[in-house]
């Protein structure tokens, strides 16, 4: 590895994570370099345009371009390529039904899928819609939602099931829950005979931007399965965040 080049980039790091002006004595002191090193090196990240110095203080400090950096590589990430590899690991753990859902509106849409090798699976297709209120990854995407976004859900709330949420309180505590828990649950509350289970990818900006999916039939999916593979979906939910630069709320 190129020692120089990691004194580099950890003395950017400093300026980056303290937040603050630096001296040249104060950074060398702060990470036990020399001071000529740290003065080349500064010199260097100025000419490039990433640091500015003071003309009162001679201090330095991080300038924008490694924000323009970011949004630029940021832009150019797009969720369901990143995801891809994740959902496929999953669906090979689970050999269950696999979807990438994004809300729009009421409603999720499934932007990506993977079929179960089962026989017998959960029904969907790429660009087919759902009620976000009754599948789990639209109640994955309502639990980090706006108040207003909940607001604007219709009342009564549409049923499909007995077991779909039909009131807006029952779902706001089931919301709630799904925060606690990581991830979502659809105990055949869009269709009878089809459970389901959600969990949220995140961006840089702490935004819900999609949600990972699977699907069963019920007798598929016991209720002791529901909380082993919820977990699985939950990290491979956090992977692709991870992947993205995302954070969890």
């Amino acid at each position: 590895m190129d020692k120089t080049l990691i004194k580099g980039v950890q003395l950017l790091q400093m300026l980056v994570e303290s937040g603050q002006p630096w001296s040249v004595s104060g950074l060398a002191k702060a990470m036990g370099l020399q001071t000529s090193n740290v003065h080349r090196t500064l010199q260097t990240w100025r000419e490039l345009g990433f640091v500015s110095q003071s003309k009162s203080t001679s201090e330095y400090q991080c300038t924008l371009k490694l924000f323009e950096w970011g949004c630029q590589v940021a832009g150019n990430f797009d969720v369901k390529r990143v995801a891809r590899e994740y959902l496929v690991d999953l669906a090979h753990m689970s050999q269950e039904t696999i979807h990438l859902s994004v809300l729009d509106g009421n409603e999720i849409v499934y932007i990506d899928k993977i079929d179960s090798p089962q026989p017998v699976r959960a029904y969907s297709e790429v660009g087919g819609r759902a009620p976000a209120h009754c599948v789990a990854t639209g109640k994955a995407l309502l639990a980090y939602q706006d108040l207003q976004v909940l607001n604007e859900l219709p009342q009564p709330l549409p049923f499909f099931t007995a077991n779909t949420f039909s009131n807006l309180d029952s779902l706001k505590t089931e919301l709630e829950a799904i925060r606690i828990r990581r991830y979502a649950t659809n105990f055949e509350e869009w269709r009878e005979g089809v459970r389901g289970l959600g969990a949220v990818i995140f961006d840089q900006n702490f935004m819900a931007v999609a949600a990972v999916g699977l699907t069963a039939p019920a007798n598929r999916l016991s209720d002791e399965r529901m909380k082993q593979l919820g977990q699985s979906v939950f990290e491979t939910a956090e992977k692709i965040t991870r992947a993205l630069g995302g954070r969890a709320k």
